[in-house]
């Protein structure tokens, strides 16, 4: 072994020779996520609807394959689990957001929020279980890190289908630890807001008129005083899915900037 390659394995929250699927991983904090496992060691899918992203992700960090994934279609999600002999690590990080009060949110908002956020977690994470399982059974528990919100914590005015959502995959975390707690290890992390083309565009969409005005009341309501990085969420993300965090599972891990701790 060369003397690079016994530092990389020998560091802190190493990853060396896992492998990795992350979810919407062509951008925002799922681009941050395949940066950082790869840097970890692990060999990363970069799965997304957005496959040219995925793509040139790909070219640049090394260490990882494109993967086109629907994660709303059980028949792309079939096709994407014919290409992977072996699964370590799954990143439920695809997700959308949508603003409105119960009166606001028309059933179509609502069943969309339902089928990206919860559905897709359900759908992907039962499709590859059988990998994660058998990971699990020659080596380290296999790892699911599931990217919730502070919305499925606490209650955010104008977010009612959002919260509803990612309450659900916050409970679906705690069930899945439970139900295999010696198989799997599962987590959640529940980012604040942060600095990613998610929240660009939900500024764009909602809030073009008014788009710094907003921004400011973001970063206001992170006793902090500014937005999340999405390395910052990767940091965790790579925690997680390593041995340092063997006996952790069924656990929340709010990075908000202390929003609720306030």
């Amino acid at each position: 072994m060369s003397s690079s390659q016994d530092s990389q394995s020998s560091q802190a929250f190493s990853l060396e020779g896992r492998h990795a699927l992350v979810t919407g991983g062509a951008s925002g904090i799922g681009e941050s996520t395949v940066k950082e496992l790869v840097r970890a060691g692990a060999f990363v899918w970069i799965g997304d609807i957005n496959l040219s992203a995925a793509e040139a992700l790909s070219k640049s960090v090394g260490s990882s394959q494109p993967l086109h994934l629907d994660v709303t279609s059980p028949q792309s999600i079939a096709d994407a689990v014919s290409h992977l002999t072996r699964l370590d690590i799954l990143v439920n990080n695809a997700g959308i957001g949508h603003v409105g009060s119960i009166e606001q949110t028309e059933p179509e908002d609502f069943e969309r929020l339902l089928n990206v956020n919860v559905r897709s977690v359900y759908l992907v994470t039962r499709a590859f279980l059988p990998l994660l399982i058998a990971a699990g059974e020659k080596g380290a528990a296999g790892s699911i890190v599931n990217i919730a919100s502070v919305a499925g914590l606490v209650g955010i005015k104008q977010r009612f289908a959002y919260c509803t959502t990612k309450g659900a995959v916050v409970a679906m975390t705690r069930q899945l630890a439970v139900e295999y707690p010696k198989a799997l290890r599962v987590n959640a992390i529940c980012p604040g807001t942060v600095e990613t083309p998610f929240v660009e565009g939900y500024l764009e969409k909602f809030h073009q008129h008014n788009k710094e005005e907003v921004r400011a009341e973001l970063r206001a309501r992170q006793p902090i005083g500014r937005l999340g990085r999405p390395e910052e969420i990767a940091s965790m993300v790579r925690y997680l899915a390593s041995d340092e965090a063997a006996f952790i599972n069924g656990s929340l891990f709010a990075i908000d900037g202390g929003w609720t701790a306030a």
